[in-house]
């Protein structure tokens, strides 16, 4: 595998910020938020600490042609912001349907930036699915009103486990028919 090849992976336009595919160049400031203990403990599958070659091989995951999760860098540059305030991805599965996951940099927290990705992803819906689903940990309010402000609809409770909090936690699912 090629760690610098361009990934099949459409580019998304919202009004502040580009959706576009994982770089090499993304590995600095996802190692610096994902270090974060807040950002990591809203995750299933960030650890805190994080291990070293961790975010190089999340990257090299990425962009893999074998990949079965598109994932986004949510790149501000073009309002003069960073390369890099968080990411989103959906990850594939069967049915004609994925599950959408994200993070966003804390000093982003509560910007409309989470509402805005989700939005321009399932708008866009570029695996053409049927279906997108999401959970979050119950304890993330903020979260759940990205997703109901974003049209998905509460299915139900269930528990997922958090690496980086050694435990599992309960989670609402969401789901948004396309």
């Amino acid at each position: 595998m090629k760690f610098d090849t361009i990934i099949n992976q459409p580019v998304i336009e919202t009004e502040r910020f580009d959706l576009r595919p994982l770089r090499k160049s993304d590995m600095g400031l996802i190692e610096h938020y994902a270090s974060d203990e807040r950002v990591a403990r809203m995750t299933t599958a960030i650890p805190h600490p994080l291990p070293p070659g961790m975010t190089e091989a999340f990257v090299a995951r990425a962009m893999s042609d074998q990949r079965g999760e598109d994932i986004w860098a949510m790149d501000a540059t073009r309002d003069n912001g960073p390369e890099l305030i968080g990411v989103i991805s959906l990850k594939k599965m069967d049915r004609n349907q994925s599950e959408v996951g994200y993070w966003v940099a804390p000093i982003y927290w509560n910007t409309g930036i989470a509402s805005m990705a989700v939005e321009a992803l399932v708008n866009t819906n570029p695996m053409d699915n049927a279906t997108m689903f999401a959970s979050v940990f119950q304890d993330n309010p903020a979260s759940a009103r990205v997703l109901t402000h974003c049209g998905f609809q509460y299915l139900g409770d269930a528990e997922s486990y958090s690496v980086a909090r050694g435990a599992t936690v309960p989670t609402w699912t969401y789901s948004r028919k396309l």
